[in-house]
């Protein structure tokens, strides 16, 4: 038996998650993966390449949510780790970095769009 901590347990988790989000369930997704995380971080310290991977994972279940700034906030949070740990110029970074971008664009349309909405109100 392998444990809860173990890696092929904890990836099995965050699949189970991704699972999850793919489904809409995005709380159940969030628990798993918030375990899978702190888990990760626990075992393996906070800079371990598997958390970021955790973060990321956790990043785009907010975003599935809805939560595009506490999204944007995490994937922030990424990238700098990633920077940090890998390099600017590591392809894992560059693709964060690219997905980040997005993220903000989304976000500046969504607060662009409610200002319009709410202007209409008046």
């Amino acid at each position: 038996m392998l444990g809860l901590e173990h890696p092929n347990t904890l990836t099995s988790m965050s699949n189970l998650a991704y699972t999850y989000g793919k489904q809409g369930q995005w709380t159940k997704a969030q628990e798993i993966e918030m375990q899978v995380m702190e888990t990760r971080k626990r075992v393996l310290g906070l800079e371990h390449p598997c958390i970021l991977i955790s973060m990321s994972n956790l990043a785009w279940i907010l975003k599935g949510q809805g939560h595009i700034d506490k999204a944007t906030d995490l994937m922030t949070e990424v990238v700098a780790l990633r920077e940090k740990k890998l390099g600017i110029d590591h392809p894992d970074t560059k693709a964060i970095i690219q997905t980040l971008e997005q993220w903000r664009k989304q976000g500046r349309e969504q607060t662009g769009l409610q200002t319009v909405v709410s202007n209409t109100d008046i």
